[in-house]
């Protein structure tokens, strides 16, 4: 009975060096895939940013195009350009079609900032009257 019972205290004092390295690995391999997680969360955050921003530009660029038209100085002509700092990464074009009818024209303002070869950016349609 006594050796019984010093058996048992002998399993019971701690983990084997195998357990626990085997618990440090499985520790190690989740670390890793969360700060590969909170990377990937960092990079899609920026990139909601800009397109947030580059959808705010837009719309304010719209409102200008439908506020010259209603006051008859629009040109009607295809522009580009770029916005001010401290968003002088972003570049814009507006472009005018005709539609079936004559009256009524589309109005596409585009904004795009980064790499072309990327396709980054926003496009907004609208019709003037």
């Amino acid at each position: 009975m006594n050796s019984d019972l010093l058996r048992l205290s002998n399993r019971a004092r701690g983990f084997t060096l195998l357990e626990v390295m085997i618990a440090l690995a499985i520790a190690g391999i989740a670390l890793v895939a969360l700060l590969s997680l909170s990377n990937r969360s960092i990079g899609v955050n920026g990139r909601l940013q800009k397109i947030t921003q580059a959808t705010l530009l837009a719309q304010g660029k719209m409102g200008e195009t439908e506020s010259a038209a209603d006051r008859g100085t629009l040109q009607y002509e295809n522009e580009v350009g770029e916005f001010t700092p401290p968003y002088d990464e972003f570049r814009w074009q507006i472009s005018f079609e005709d539609t079936p009818l004559p009256s009524v024209r589309m109005v596409t303002v585009k904004v795009l900032w980064g790499d072309e070869k990327k396709n980054q950016l926003v496009e907004l349609n609208s019709f003037l009257f």
